[in-house]
């Protein structure tokens, strides 16, 4: 390969960026970015960067030599709007095109909105600029603030606020928030999460709109409720950004399709990242977007499928204080079992726990709340497929 285009100037981008050259490529290596910065880690952005602990040099990922070594050409603020694959052509927003003879996709996922959005006071938080934008606003004086969604964005982004000194209330449409990824027994303990800190939890309702003409004024809940609203944060998940690729020959769903490769029907066109779907599977967590590049970046170069990528899921929070972190692939009919710490009242104990979701006498998955050191033990041994035992309380 002569060139090979990675579109996405993303952390999944950079990584593929990297490997590349890591693995011999020493051609022309091109990467695309609708954002005009540099890649930067997402992250720090609902929490050290939203309440003013961290500055924007804080969360640029490469630095000037780093840059220099990759010898990539760099075209940022400029959307992909088109792939014509079998052309082998990137499609650029401002009519520009690039031919490539490879394609490493990594455009990510962006911020799922509501009817109303255009109202002031109104916030996504998915990219810098949001954060800029919101990390402003809050700074300008104590605000009732709603945060609609309590996943981890929405949880995270709520903590943030609450520690700034606002009026926070988070809105869930399920009975209690993470359920999908925790199920409900530890989803309980981490909506006992918000109630320590001092922010109102309002679930099993969904949001029938906005109010307000020109800035928003409240929230008007499906139940007929109304929460008055200076600030509002839609954290509702996030859309895998594929509208470029319409019209390509590409397998799109939720994502660009893949093999457990991450290479598409095309062996030219490999996917990383949120917006990869790989062996059936979309994760929109830092670790898939780190460890798939490597994979994705070899097959890309061999032409084929060479090798696969299995990681074991991973993915880490930090709300009111607390970091939350869990391993593993649980299913709803695990058991849970607390190995180390203990739960009161829906909440962690001092000192936090580990749990053990076990199926079949065998550990799945493990979750942590403030027990970093037997949580990465017992992350390496579920990765072995090691049984995972406890350590003495």
């Amino acid at each position: 390969m002569r060139t090979v285009t990675v579109v996405g100037a993303s952390l999944s981008g950079l990584y593929a960026a990297r490997e590349l050259r890591a693995q011999g490529f020493d051609g022309r290596l091109v990467v695309v970015g609708d954002e005009p910065h540099r890649p930067y880690d997402r992250p720090p952005l609902s929490k050290d960067f939203l309440t003013g602990r961290s500055g924007e040099d804080q969360l640029a990922l490469s630095d000037a030599e780093e840059t220099t070594e990759l010898d990539a050409e760099w075209l940022l603020g400029v959307r992909a709007r088109g792939l014509d694959a079998r052309g082998r052509t990137v499609l650029l927003g401002d009519g520009r095109t690039v031919s490539t003879d490879g394609v490493v996709i990594a455009t990510g996922a962006s911020a799922r909105r509501l009817p109303g959005c255009e109202l002031a006071g109104v916030h996504t938080l998915r990219t810098l600029d949001d954060a800029r934008a919101l990390r402003a606003e809050l700074a300008a004086g104590t605000r009732r603030v709603v945060v609609i969604g309590g996943g981890f964005i929405g949880a995270e982004t709520a903590s943030s606020c609450a520690g700034l000194g606002h009026d926070v209330t988070v809105v869930e449409a399920a009975p209690l928030p993470l359920v999908p990824q925790l199920g409900p027994e530890m989803a309980a303990v981490c909506a006992g999460l918000h109630r320590r800190g001092g922010v109102d939890l309002v679930t099993g309702t969904g949001v029938a709109g906005l109010r307000g003409t020109v800035a928003v004024t409240g929230v008007e809940l499906a139940d007929g409720r109304l929460l008055p609203a200076d600030i509002v944060i839609v954290g509702i998940g996030a859309t895998p950004n594929t509208d470029w690729l319409a019209g390509s020959t590409l397998a799109l769903h939720d994502g660009v399709l893949c093999d457990d490769g991450c290479v598409t029907g095309l062996p030219q066109v490999v996917a990383v990242g949120d917006v990869a779907r790989v062996g059936g599977t979309r994760a929109e967590h830092w670790t898939s977007a780190t460890e798939q590049p490597r994979v994705a970046v070899r097959n890309l170069l061999a032409g084929h499928t060479a090798e696969t990528v299995r990681p074991l899921p991973y993915f880490w929070s930090d709300q009111y204080g607390a970091r939350i972190q869990f391993a593993g692939r649980r299913l709803d009919t695990d058991t849970v079992r607390i190995a180390e710490g203990g739960i009161t009242d829906d909440a962690p104990d001092e000192g936090g726990f580990l749990a053990l979701y076990e199926r079949d006498g065998r550990t799945t998955a493990v979750l942590s709340v403030d027990r970093p050191r037997p949580f990465m033990r017992a992350r390496r041994e579920l990765g072995r497929g090691v049984t995972v035992e406890a350590a003495a309380s």
